[in-house]
């Protein structure tokens, strides 16, 4: 008899815990997406409105390193769920994980079974895309989408191309075909995408297994060809310049040459002579 009133004493001590317990409730699906792709959760619980708590995203591998943090207060109602979004472009393929952290004593009134954490696994697939088309083009030929899916074959491959500036999609998401080459297991694709202004835009590609990776492509206005410029060039008026008369010749006088000393002193003795000569006829 005192086995029974103990167990139902036991009992109703439990009842009464448990009604004066919450739940909580967190999901994030799915639980393995590809690295670029938002993770999505929500939360359900019967907390009275008004209580609040962070939601935190980190890498969980041999050291937790936090990624990022949105708080959530509940507005009250359990049907009523609150969603947050988590970015994970640029993370790292590996495990993560999202849980709820009270920044009060609420944690020690959660109900059994509520589930406060959740196990994410990022898988990078962008190196499965090989582009071969070029990554700038210029508008009038863009927008041309080619290149390679590892092991995507002959299935095909969904393609989808938005513009960043303006957000606009140009190329709704799709199945483009893929075909194998030279037997690989590598699906080729090659998609004309026709666009009406330079910006840059990403093409995202997703298979039945889900999102593969985005890529980025450049698209540019085309460089004016330069026109000749024809410069007039200033001519200067035409001056005759008179033909030059050259210089008369000059006349070269001969120059005499002095006679030699031996005629002179034989001149003189001549003169002598002669001039003795007549001296003496005169007497």
């Amino acid at each position: 008899m005192k086995r029974i009133l103990l167990l139902c004493l036991a009992t109703a001590l439990f009842v009464i815990g448990n009604a004066s317990a919450y739940g909580l409730y967190l999901s994030c699906t799915p639980t393995q997406i590809s690295v670029s792709q938002t993770l999505k959760c929500s939360v359900n619980s019967d907390f009275p409105a008004g209580t609040s708590f962070d939601l935190v995203f980190y890498r969980s591998q041999y050291t937790t390193t936090e990624i990022s943090r949105q708080s959530v207060t509940l507005q009250g109602g359990n049907a009523t769920p609150q969603y947050r979004l988590f970015d994970t472009k640029g993370l790292q393929a590996g495990q993560y994980k999202v849980e709820v952290q009270f920044s009060g004593t609420e944690a020690s009134s959660l109900r059994s079974g509520s589930i406060t954490d959740q196990i994410i696994q990022l898988v990078d697939r962008s190196g499965d895309i090989t582009i071969t088309s070029p990554m700038t083009q210029t508008i009038g030929n863009a927008l041309l989408v080619g290149g390679s899916i590892a092991n995507e074959g002959n299935n095909g491959v969904e393609l989808k191309v938005t513009g960043e500036t303006t957000g606009q999609v140009v190329f709704q998401q799709q199945y483009i075909r893929t075909t194998s080459n030279g037997g690989t297991s590598a699906g080729v694709f090659s998609q004309q995408v026709t666009i009406t202004q330079p910006d840059d835009y990403d093409a995202e590609f997703d298979d039945v297994g889900g999102y593969i990776g985005t890529v980025t492509f450049h698209v540019v206005s085309p460089t004016p060809v330069p026109t000749a410029t024809t410069i007039p060039v200033a001519t200067a008026p035409l001056t005759t310049t008179p033909a030059l008369t050259p210089p008369p010749t000059p006349v070269v006088t001969p120059t005499k040459s002095p006679l030699p000393v031996t005629v002179v002193i034989g001149a003189l003795g001549i003169c002598i002579v002669l001039s003795s000569g007549l001296r003496k006829k005169q007497k």
